[in-house]
């Protein structure tokens, strides 16, 4: 029997521990650079699904590493979600709830009534934002409420800019992401919509929706 295939093996082992080994060393180099830490502004947008799960993984992260932090919610109101459930039984002492919407907009049918409560949305966003114990801070749905011009953009962003604490990373999620936001945030990612089950006749159901 010919030892060839053998020796054919080992040399793409060898090729592949060298390859590895000198990607390991540039990631490496590149990484000794990264030294800066800042809070972040954070922007999850797109027609995609996974906007705010992403963003609760993060909250989630926060109360693993035991760090304060705290949610608000710009539009979702009576509707039980698992998140805030799991949060308001079990980490409510590190982690702030704060449930400010009414619904969505076709469901309160009241523009007056909407732009009120995303007023106080925003109000109890930054006074919790301000608040340097808390590590991160979730907009959940705000850019919704920033499509509508239930919030000028402006004022959020000059908010940002000029008052949250340097290391304060703040999560704004919602489809239609103004430009304005996009533009002064340090990460954006867009979930790109690809199939959902909703067009084929499915609902939303526990534990992957809510």
């Amino acid at each position: 029997m010919s030892d060839e295939p053998v020796e054919t093996a080992e040399k793409d082992d060898a090729r592949h521990a060298e390859k590895m080994a000198k990607k390991k060393a540039a990631r490496d180099k590149i990484m000794a650079k990264k030294t800066d830490e800042k809070g972040l502004i954070i922007v999850h947008t797109g027609k995609g699904k996974g906007k705010s799960s992403a963003a609760f993984g993060m909250i989630f992260r926060h109360i693993a590493h035991g760090k304060p932090s705290a949610v608000v919610q710009f539009i979702k109101g009576a509707m039980w979600t698992g998140e805030r459930d799991l949060i308001e039984k079990h980490f409510s002492d590190i982690c702030q709830f704060h449930t400010m919407g009414e619904g969505f907009t076709w469901e309160t049918q009241d523009r007056a009534r909407d732009v009120a409560a995303a007023g106080a949305a925003w109000e109890k966003a930054k006074e919790l934002i301000r608040d340097e114990r808390n590590s991160m801070v979730l907009l959940d749905e705000i850019n919704i409420a920033l499509r509508y011009d239930y919030l000028d953009v402006n004022e959020v962003v000059a908010f940002l800019k000029a008052e949250k604490p340097h290391m304060t990373h703040v999560v704004l999620t919602g489809r239609n992401a103004k430009e304005e936001l996009v533009e002064i945030a340090d990460l954006v990612t867009e979930m790109e919509l690809v199939k959902h089950p909703f067009r084929s006749g499915i609902k939303g159901q526990p534990g992957v929706e809510f």
